[in-house]
């Protein structure tokens, strides 16, 4: 029989660090309800929505983002 001398907190905390870790987006959306700051949310969305249009405007879509420019 054989005697693990590290302590179930050594233990526990190799096994976190052993295990899988999430995704940005799990992790975010975790902080989101672990927190209660939903009003996060429509801010990052607009962020990505502007950041959306700046990459299809310099596109061959450009065009039907601005068509009265």
């Amino acid at each position: 029989m054989s005697h693990d001398p590290r302590p179930n907190d050594a233990r526990e905390l190799s096994d976190l660090v052993d295990s899988p870790q999430p995704g940005l987006t799990a992790e975010f959306w975790q902080f989101l309800k672990t927190n209660k700051k939903w009003w996060l949310l429509p801010l990052l969305l607009a962020l990505l929505a502007l950041g959306a249009l700046a990459v299809l405007g310099g596109t061959t879509l450009s065009p039907f983002i601005y068509p009265f420019l």
